[in-house]
């Protein structure tokens, strides 16, 4: 077992790596850059308005590359770093110090941030049980939103969530980064264009080979660890020493498994290459097939979603088996009337119907260009790549994906706003208990 130190140690490490890897990211693309759903350039060095002050909430790991990112872009500051892990929150408020040359302030409750009224933006990185809560009292605060994906842990989170940056005309923009990424953008435009016809099929996935978490054992909580702000919004449950910093993912408490992990970046591509929004039916299969341990998710799964459009999504996970379609971990494909097109990584192919290559596209990959959209947009005013509603209705899908295979049904939804219909069992995961005082409102 790895002893506490060199547990820290290693931490350390995977930070620098992340920090300098952002920061190499950083150096080849600042200076100009191309908006490519607006079409016209930017001088990132002559952005309009004051600097921009962050708070980030959640440090351990994203939340590392998310500060790295964020000063990289010009004329902005990193004011605070928050975690409820004490070793985090200074290990990284260190690296932060280090970089842009001036000490933020560190602390373990967010609402410090909130409660600043100089600082501009909210970045929540917290595990997904926060992502909308803290959204929502971050927009009602008066902060910009950077919200990892998914943006929230139930479908009315989700709702609230975009409610709430409309109500308080704050930007709010999801970590959803291919909607920035040049070579995604470029291949939806084939797309629509009509590169490969009518477009009447998605097909999405995500292959790993994770290990087995363990049953987990009930166990005193660390002293450097605040469990109940850990918790936050959701019900008090007993410490595990399996939970943290990870695999709370595969804990319905907590989590949305596999496909709101992983998934809603694929099915965020589909239904913006399909141009499809809300479904008609949703079905779900699979099960929990690799490992006997404590996770409740399932690592393998399948879902179909069909739109009134007369088209459909499936999302394939498999957490245990590391080839997808197309020798590819990860990926999209489309298929139309007139050829194919699949994205792998950044990049695209074009495939005529006798499956022949005849074209192919690439771009940056990475952070940069989604957080140069989203500092834009907040000095700017204008909407984001990956603006909070369209975040919430790719959001949705995992969530009526998650619902179907939980409840064992087909789900038939509303196609104007996705809601179950004639389904109490469904309908009972729409939103979740919440522990006193934490129940968000807009």
């Amino acid at each position: 077992m790895t002893k506490p130190e060199e547990l820290l140690r290693n931490n350390t490490q995977r930070d620098r790596r992340l920090f300098l890897k952002a920061g190499a990211a950083a150096v080849a693309t600042t200076g100009s850059f191309t908006n490519p759903l607006l079409g016209q350039e930017d001088d990132v060095a002559e952005s309009p308005g004051e600097k921009i002050l962050i708070g980030i909430m959640g440090v351990n790991g994203r939340g590392a590359a998310i500060a790295n990112g964020m000063m990289a872009a010009k004329n902005t500051e990193i004011a605070y770093i928050c975690d409820v892990d004490t070793r985090a929150a200074l290990r990284v408020g260190q690296l932060v110090t280090e970089r842009q040359n001036k000490q933020p302030k560190v602390v373990d409750d967010f609402r410090r941030i909130l409660d600043d009224t100089g600082i501009n933006v909210l970045v929540v990185s917290a595990p997904n049980h926060w992502h909308a809560p803290a959204t929502i009292l971050g927009c009602s605060a008066g902060k910009h939103v950077y919200v990892e994906k998914p943006c929230s842990h139930t479908p009315q989170e989700g709702e609230l969530a975009v409610q709430a940056a409309r109500k308080h005309q704050r930007i709010v923009q999801m970590g959803t980064q291919r909607r920035s990424w040049p070579g995604i953008v470029e291949g939806i435009s084939k797309i629509h264009e009509g590169a490969i016809g009518k477009v009447l099929y998605a097909r999405t996935w995500y292959n790993n080979r994770r290990p087995s978490i363990g049953a987990g054992k009930i166990a005193p909580v660390p002293d450097w660890l605040d469990w109940r702000m850990w918790q936050g919004p959701a019900p008090d449950r007993p410490f595990k020493d399996n939970i943290i910093h990870y695999n709370w993912h595969w804990h319905w408490h907590w989590g949305n498994g596999e496909l709101g992990n992983n998934g809603v970046h694929a099915i965020d591509v589909a239904r913006w290459g399909l141009q499809v929004t809300y479904p008609k039916r949703v079905t779900a299969g699979g099960g929990k097939y690799r490992h006997d341990d404590g996770q409740e998710t399932p690592d393998t799964m399948m879902v179909t979603y069909d739109f009134p459009e007369n088209k459909t999504i499936t999302w394939e996970g498999l957490s245990w088996s590391p080839l997808g379609p197309h020798d590819s971990g990860f990926g999209i494909s489309f298929h139309g009337t007139e050829g194919s097109l699949v994205i792998r990584s950044n990049s695209y192919t074009i495939y005529d119907m006798k499956s022949a290559e005849v074209a192919t596209g690439t771009g940056n990959a990475g952070d940069t260009d989604h957080f140069a959209d989203f500092l834009d947009a907040v000095r700017t005013g204008r909407l984001p790549n990956a603006d909070i509603e369209k975040a919430h209705q790719s959001t949705l899908l995992c969530h009526l994906g998650n619902i179907a295979y939980r409840t064992d049904s087909v789900l038939h939804t509303d196609p104007a706003n996705g809601h179950i219909q004639n389904n109490p069992d469904a309908e009972a995961l729409w939103g979740r208990e919440y522990a006193p005082g934490w129940e968000p409102k807009v």
